[in-house]
């Protein structure tokens, strides 16, 4: 009888491991999109496919405190905007990063088939070049970048595949990281959110967290940069058609209290989710999510 009791305990744990390991981790943290030496473009738009680079850590606005991606091997794929299209075409044993202190500090060895780096200027990072990819389907010149864990992936069993099948293209969009950006188009498309204080001032370093219409999210933070017409607001840039969810909380600096969209005062205070839809009609809008901050 003892001796069932041990095996059916082994067995559970057993179990309960490999469920574990079946339902994959979430990823905390951000990734964003940039050129090779980490510097920002403008609305996310590059002039070139060959031009875009992936990072990992404290994003733009982040206070540099900010937790960057849990340490581990990564791999990323570069989709249309809901995930629907695989537009990378190289296998995924191309595709795997590196991740040590929350920033990015390499890619893994593939026989030759690594994606080439570049060095950001702000924090000693590695970045990583997208390409190859195919182009985008979607009419706006608009691409998505998703991240997971190589042990939330899939398609762990047989990395030398582009697409297993399964899941998203071998993702699970709750594991996973995701951002938009935009090559050689000149219609802006944005979520961006502000934090006001109690006269009225705009506050940097707050942050949000955007998940998009397949369920992926990432965070983002309030910040200015005139230069690139980022006024004190947490960015999404090029939301696909559907509904988009801004999750806002109470954090150092910002008690929520009242809650805009576009313009219009929502019922509830306090830390909140906001469904913002986005329709095929909007070619050119930027969609406004205010905060009150007590």
């Amino acid at each position: 009888m003892r001796r069932s009791i041990v095996v059916m305990s082994v067995l559970v744990l057993v179990a309960i491991s490999f469920a574990s390991t079946a339902r994959g981790q979430q990823v905390t943290g951000a990734i964003f999109t940039t050129v090779a030496d980490g510097s920002e473009v403008n609305f996310n738009i590059y002039g070139d496919k060959n031009d875009v680079y992936l990072d990992g850590g404290p994003g733009p606005g982040a206070p540099q405190g900010a937790a960057g991606l849990p340490d581990g091997t990564y791999v990323f794929m570069v989709t249309d905007p809901p995930g629907k299209t695989l537009l990378s075409t190289d296998n995924a044993a191309c595709r795997r990063f590196t991740v040590a202190a929350g920033i990015i500090t390499g890619v893994v060895a593939a026989g030759g088939c690594e994606h080439k780096t570049g060095n950001d200027i702000d924090h000693g990072a590695t970045t990583v070049r997208l390409m190859p990819f195919d182009d985008t389907p979607n009419n706006g010149g608009e691409y998505k970048v998703w991240v997971t864990s190589v042990d939330s992936y899939l398609c762990k069993a047989n990395l030398n595949t582009v697409d297993c099948g399964a899941g998203k293209h071998g993702f699970v969009p709750r594991y996973s990281k995701t951002d938009n950006f935009k090559v050689r188009v000149s219609a802006v498309r944005e979520i961006d959110t502000r934090f006001f204080d109690s006269n009225g001032n705009a506050i940097d370093g707050l942050g949000i967290i955007w998940t998009d219409t397949n369920g992926a999210s990432n965070s983002k933070h309030s910040y200015y940069n005139e230069s690139l017409v980022v006024i004190h607001e947490a960015h999404v840039e090029a939301p696909e058609n559907g509904t988009h969810y801004i999750t806002i909380a109470d954090q150092p600096g910002c008690t929520v209290g009242s809650v805009y969209l576009n313009g219009n005062l929502l019922p509830s205070t306090g830390g909140q989710t906001v469904a913002v839809k986005v329709l095929p009609s909007y070619k050119n809008i930027t969609l406004r999510v205010d905060v009150s901050c007590n």
